[in-house]
């Protein structure tokens, strides 16, 4: 992700992020944290929490034979 599509704001340290110049992404926030990553082609993304906290993401990947 660019720079330019998200933005925090120091002041109220809110996250900004310009929709309309990302595609096939998630946005993963937890305990403080923001990330953003690829959605796969064709397969599966399984976000893993532990006591109301996320641990991991996964992703089972394939296509269709």
């Amino acid at each position: 992700m660019r720079l330019k599509e998200m933005k925090i704001d120091p002041a109220t340290m809110q996250l900004n992020v310009d929709i309309m110049g990302i595609n096939n992404k998630v946005i993963v926030i937890g305990n403080g944290k923001v990330k953003f990553t690829d959605l796969p082609e064709h397969g599966e993304t399984t976000i893993v929490t532990h006591q109301g906290k996320v641990k991991r993401v996964k992703w089972d990947e394939g296509e269709e034979f």
